[in-house]
């Protein structure tokens, strides 16, 4: 090839290089979505689905991968991923959520909502679409679905049936404020320690036990390491589906619709999922040689509810807010 030959070829390159298939255009934008749960557990197996159904939906345009139990960090560190833009999409508990917008986190007061139908309630609910959508102004992040992640329950290695039996106890809590405000109430030593961490913990005896829905205690098998669980219900947990801002942005109006969409109806389906696990599950310890038994609720929700609105025990909502979440539903 002469010396023209050669400046011909070069030039012709750049025009050349839009016809070149390119692998990354021809399998979506690449997304991340983070979680500390586990693959078999609901939130990761509708997370797979919700990636696929998007996919098809839009053309191929987004690859969401799931990167399930702490593989991309904690709770505090996926959600400073989304604000830093490591991480795209995440399954976060709204007392970590509250840690930014605090009136998010209203939900994690212990013995605030009464039941699940309390929940359902207040899952469709004014309140909740105006919380979210401070926390939205707030991060600049786009929170779109509220996922039931049931009822905490504690467990240790000796029958728990009041308050006062849990005075001085080293109970393990997530690393998020509010959840002092149950240990404040019952008069236990909080221990924050790392979801993934909490097996070794109550192995080992740092703590003297944790509190987690019944779906939880099996799929990470803390059951193995504790003899009693204790049907608390003492916090009705959840967890948001949030996209990061900056990734919101890229999408299309269109394409927004779809994440949107396909995002609740994921959240529809762990609801249903979590709350039909955790109504059988009881039995299913009992068959495993655990000891299962109900507190008196009485007695701990008596202890609870002075702190509900206390600022130093982690309160972060107004009394407005509050009373408008008290009467959300039907009593019972």
């Amino acid at each position: 090839m002469n010396r023209r030959q050669l400046l011909g070829a070069a030039l012709a390159t750049p025009l050349a290089a839009p016809f070149v298939s390119n692998p990354a255009v021809a399998q979506g934008t690449r997304l991340r979505w983070g979680h500390v749960y586990e693959t078999n557990e609901a939130y990761h197996t509708q997370a797979l689905w919700a990636a696929e159904r998007i996919k098809e939906r839009t053309a191929g345009r987004w690859n969401i991968e799931i990167f399930p139990s702490s593989s991309l960090g904690n709770e505090p560190t996926i959600n400073q991923g989304l604000a830093l833009g490591t991480v795209d999409m995440i399954y976060t508990g709204v007392a970590f959520a509250g840690a930014t917008y605090r009136p998010l986190s209203i939900s994690n007061a212990p013995y605030v909502l009464r039941d699940f139908d309390h929940f359902q309630a207040y899952r469709t609910s004014d309140l909740l679409r105006d919380l979210i959508g401070g926390y939205n102004r707030q991060t600049n992040h786009q929170a779109l679905a509220l996922n039931y992640y049931g009822e905490r329950h504690l467990t240790a290695n000796k029958a728990i049936n009041r308050p006062e039996d849990m005075r001085g106890m080293k109970l393990r809590v997530p690393q998020a404020p509010l959840f002092l405000m149950f240990t404040r109430s019952v008069g236990a030593n909080a221990t924050p320690i790392a979801f993934a961490e909490v097996y070794l913990a109550l192995q080992q005896g740092t703590v003297d036990g944790q509190e987690n829905p019944l779906p939880t205690i099996q799929a990470k098998k803390f059951y193995e390491v504790q003899s009693h669980i204790m049907l608390s219900a003492h916090i009705t947990e959840s967890l948001l589906t949030i996209v990061g801002g900056a990734t919101w942005r890229r999408l299309s109006d269109a394409d927004k619709g779809v994440f949107a969409e396909v995002l609740r109806e994921a959240s529809d389906k762990v609801t249903n999922e979590i709350r039909q696990q955790e109504l059988v599950l009881p039995d299913w310890f009992r068959q495993q040689g655990k000891t299962v038994l109900t507190p008196d609720r009485a007695a701990f929700r008596a202890a609870a509810v002075p702190l509900h609105n206390d600022t130093a025990a982690g309160a972060g909502w107004t009394r407005e807010q509050y009373d408008r979440l008290q009467a959300i539903g039907p009593r019972t």
